[in-house]
């Protein structure tokens, strides 16, 4: 990344975008601010890709560096972009969520390919610029929310449903993002169990988290609740790795993309109460090195979990860690009947 950090500083300072004060249109300051925005929106949709030099030079319009408490990592490879919708099979006609889209790179590829795309983006400056770049198309909305705090099915639902009205047999609702590093795993939580709302969900994640969610095999160190909870709601797939060469700035760490395909309510394991299953999970996990018996005796003696274990073909020692998906469900129903 030596390469891009020069060119990065290389490049000629642009007076920043407008924050939420705004000068008047007919003062020096306010003439300065809006011809900056325009500008950068005008050369950013007169590139055809997204490459490393308008990547940069959409950063450096601002006069700041990517925000590392947002985990910012902006794609300078518009071959990934590419990709990661192939990975996604974003046809036209689909509705596309993508958090954080940042300079509106990823956005890009995602409108060319047909679909309409609700972006979520919390930092301000990026709001106005991919608002900016991508007016002329009726197939572009951003809002400017933290996503981990907004109700997104209050933003999905109403646009899912015109659209559906219009042609049912056509409309698939999909998240593709490229997700800034340090809200990955809550965003996982947020998204995985809303397979009423989207059939699928394609992210480009940290490589070593993408692997620990999609590895399925026992026992194994990284193994935990998060695993329980990927599976439960979706069927989890490895698809390509990313280098860390393709950031700006650049992180310690590769990435990777995955597709999650999202289960139906329906296809969901079979268990009393989910609620009480995840809770049942936690509390194995809690105590990790511990034996079951041992770990979930709040919930009742462990003579009762012991027969539990038995009636699940469970041997009465087991540890968290040795358990399946499909074994901790077993589990978790046979203590409900006690």
């Amino acid at each position: 990344m030596t390469t891009a950090t020069h060119l990065f500083h290389s490049l000629p300072p642009i007076a920043s975008l407008p924050t939420a004060t705004v000068p008047a249109a007919n003062t020096s300051a306010g003439i300065r601010n809006q011809t900056t925005l325009l500008h950068v929106a005008c050369a950013l949709r007169r590139s055809q890709n997204d490459d490393y030099h308008a990547t940069l030079k959409a950063l450096n319009s601002k006069g700041r560096f990517p925000r590392k408490s947002l985990g910012q990592h902006y794609m300078l490879n518009s071959e990934i972009n590419e990709q990661l919708v192939r990975a996604a099979n974003v046809e036209e006609g689909d509705l596309v969520l993508e958090i954080g889209p940042g300079t509106g790179s990823l956005t890009n590829v995602l409108i060319k390919s047909g679909a309409t795309v609700l972006a979520i983006e919390k930092d301000l400056h990026m709001v106005a610029l991919v608002r900016e770049r991508f007016e002329s198309t009726d197939r572009f909305k951003v809002l400017q929310e933290d996503f981990v705090k907004c109700h997104i099915r209050s933003h999905i639902s109403p646009m899912l449903e015109s659209r559906i009205a219009l042609n049912a047999s056509l409309i698939r609702s999909k998240v593709v993002s490229n997700l800034p590093l340090n809200i990955s795993t809550d965003v996982i939580k947020l998204l995985l169990p809303m397979g009423d709302l989207f059939s699928e969900v394609v992210l480009l994640l940290q490589e070593e988290t993408a692997v620990r969610l999609v590895e399925s095999s026992l026992p194994t160190p990284e193994y935990r609740p998060i695993n329980i909870f990927v599976n439960f709601y979706s069927e989890p797939e490895y698809n390509f790795r990313v280098p860390r060469t393709s950031f700006f700035p650049q992180p310690n760490v590769d990435a990777a993309v995955i597709t999650f395909k999202l289960k139906q309510a329906p296809n969901y394991p079979s268990v009393a109460s989910t609620k009480s299953f995840f809770s049942m999970v936690n509390s194995a996990f809690n105590g990790k090195r511990k034996m079951l018996r041992k770990s979930l005796q709040h919930i009742c003696p462990s003579s009762e979990i012991e027969r539990a274990l038995g009636d699940a073909s469970l041997p009465t020692t087991s540890r968290p860690e040795e358990l399946t998906l499909d074994d901790f469900v077993k589990l978790h129903n046979m203590i409900a009947r006690v």
